[in-house]
């Protein structure tokens, strides 16, 4: 069998961190626009026409689901493309329009018996401030709000939109400790690897 040694580091501290609080993170919560998107919005007659999404963070998003880690999208906007994103990747949590991300995040929490700290939030602007602010590991895109920047335990070097997200997940998953074993897990195949 074939193996690699992780080229991507993170510095102990912010592992540690990115471990959250009790048993561990057991989901992260993540916004689009902004952080899975650029947040450019681009509306035309028929209202909005399209968003583009990195490949770099959809696989992310996969990747913590076979570490055990629940991806949760929560997101104040509802769009066809948004649906069809989460769909596409095998998503079973996401919330559309929310207006108020904490009412709709408090509920799914407690279905998925789990509390914040065992909860990361990525968010980009202010209604994502009360999931960072209760999260065991809160991170941030490069280009977010500074006022979110300022709170989040982790700002990514990357843009929304540009592998933020996926720059998370790597974090996330070194401190659980499973990025090796599914980077080798890639080696050989793709759709199921030693998850």
């Amino acid at each position: 069998m074939h193996t690699l040694q992780a080229a991507l580091r993170f510095p102990p501290e912010l592992l540690v961190k990115a471990q959250g609080t009790g048993l561990g993170l057991k989901a992260a919560i993540f916004d689009v626009d902004g952080v899975l998107t650029d947040g450019r919005i681009y509306i035309g007659e028929q209202g909005e026409l399209f968003k583009a999404f990195s490949t770099l963070d959809g696989h992310g998003l996969k990747l913590l689901d076979q570490a055990g880690i629940t991806p949760i999208v929560i997101t104040g906007r509802d769009s066809p493309a948004v649906r069809r994103r989460v769909a596409d990747l095998g998503l079973r949590h996401a919330v559309y329009g929310a207006k108020d991300k904490l009412a709709v995040a408090l509920p799914l929490l407690n279905s998925l018996g789990l509390a914040w700290g065992e909860v990361a939030a990525m968010g980009d602007d202010w209604p994502d401030l009360p999931l960072m602010t209760r999260a065991g590991f809160a991170c941030a895109p490069a280009q977010a709000h500074a006022e979110v920047k300022a709170i989040a335990h982790y700002v990514t070097q990357a843009a929304g939109g540009h592998g933020a997200a996926r720059e998370c997940c790597d974090v996330i998953l070194q401190a659980c400790g499973r990025y090796q074993t599914l980077l080798n897990g890639h080696l050989d195949t793709l759709d199921g690897g030693v998850a």
